[in-house]
């Protein structure tokens, strides 16, 4: 549920980047800026939350972010009335509600069983927060541009009066599913309070660790590969309905865009499933090396394509994501030991990813076009390749003992 949840709120901002770019006439660079605060409370956050967590533990953190999260969606109601500002803030709180849950939970799930099978195991969990993001772009087309939609043309026809109370309806479309889902994070907060979960204490680093994580060189490159593949998965999200819009490619309106947005992310929760079973056999170092090779293959022929074939190319994307994040998240963690929970604190600071890479990509939208700025992403991936070949033998010796 937890996993779920996140998953959800995460995506819903895909919807919300096009509905807030309409609504307040923004460029791409100025829409992306939802994204910037949204994933830069990840590098602000992190680190404070990682202590947060060390004081309280690990299931007394997961409440806290729960209740912080909530606190951000309740901002959206005065947000719909106060202007595209406000909207950056609770995108900022909510995200650093979540930011905690990650910081919480990821490194939970890995010390909750062998470390040979802790990418198997976050796989699985992730598989759920592939749920939440491919439920969430349907559900916030049906709920948030389900209204008639003016162009930018069109509205400039009408009156200033009008022009003002028909933007004041479009950001108020947000208020109502926002509230629903503060209330759901406020009843989960309850839940997890109550709960009986197994109780494994936040180990502290010895003196210098913070000096020493560094000299763990997987950690580094996988602090690295965290940055650049969060940032090319939202990236590509975050412009999959403005691609769809084009008229060399599909020529959709943004509510007919969105539910296919849902095949982007429904891909990732698909490929999580299945990982979940394969990575026990395969080497996780070199499934992550061949679905980046996939990906890269798979943009560049979406950029150099049109039509349906360049679509449906960028919406694979997601079905190659789905290994990603939890397989260098594990593998990053690997043999940390009591410096684990500062890691993982290194490695939420690193989903600030989400922020600079589709800033980067508004900016190249921007100036070459929406097609020809999907090439960021494909770089990133280029990196993700990099470190899975690395690092394709990591867990040779363990399994060897077993």
């Amino acid at each position: 549920m937890l996993f779920f949840m996140w998953g959800l709120l995460t995506s819903l901002n895909d919807v919300l980047i096009p509905h807030l770019k309409a609504v307040y006439t923004l460029t791409y660079v100025q829409a992306m800026l939802v994204q910037f605060c949204f994933f830069g409370a990840y590098f602000i956050v992190s680190v404070p939350a990682g202590a947060l967590i060390r004081r309280i533990g690990y299931q007394n953190g997961v409440v806290a972010g729960l209740t912080v999260a909530a606190a951000g969606c309740a901002m959206f109601y005065p947000a719909s009335l106060g202007g595209y500002g406000l909207f950056l803030l609770a995108f900022f709180v909510l995200a650093s509600g979540i930011t905690i849950l990650q910081v919480a939970a990821n490194p939970y799930v890995t010390i909750l069983g062998p470390a040979s099978s802790a990418s198997s195991r976050l796989t699985l969990t992730q598989a759920f927060n592939a749920l939440g993001t491919t439920v969430a772009p349907a559900l916030g087309g049906m709920l948030i541009l389900s209204g008639a939609v003016l162009t930018i043309e069109d509205l400039a026809l009408l009156p200033a009066a009008e022009q003002l109370a028909y933007k004041a309806k479009e950001a108020a479309a947000v208020q109502g599913p926002y509230l629903a889902l503060g209330g759901a994070l406020l009843a989960l907060a309850v839940f997890f309070a109550v709960a009986r979960l197994p109780r494994i204490a936040e180990r502290s680093a010895a003196a210098g660790t913070e000096v020493s994580l560094m000299s763990h060189r997987h950690l580094v490159l996988g602090a690295i590969a965290i940055f650049l593949y969060v940032g090319g998965e939202v990236a590509i999200g975050s412009f999959l309905i403005n691609f769809l819009g084009e008229g060399h490619i599909a020529g959709m309106t943004a509510a007919v865009a969105a539910p296919y947005v849902s095949y982007y992310w429904g891909g990732a929760m698909v490929g999580r499933f299945i990982g979940f079973a394969v990575m026990r056999r395969v080497s996780p170092g070199k499934a992550l090396a061949f679905n980046a090779a996939c990906s890269v293959a798979l943009i560049v022929l979406a950029v150099v394509g049109s039509g349906s074939v360049a679509m449906w190319a960028i919406l694979a994307v997601g079905l190659c994501n789905s290994i990603m994040f939890p397989t260098i998240f594990s593998m990053a963690l690997h043999k940390l030991g009591p410096a684990t929970g500062q890691g993982s604190g290194l490695l939420c600071m690193a989903i600030v990813g989400g922020a600079i890479v589709p800033f980067g990509q508004g900016w190249m939208a921007d100036v070459m076009g929406v097609q020809m700025s999907f090439l960021l992403p494909a770089a990133c991936y280029l990196f993700i390749l990099y470190y899975g070949l690395k690092y394709a033998g990591m867990y040779a010796d363990e399994k060897r003992a077993a």
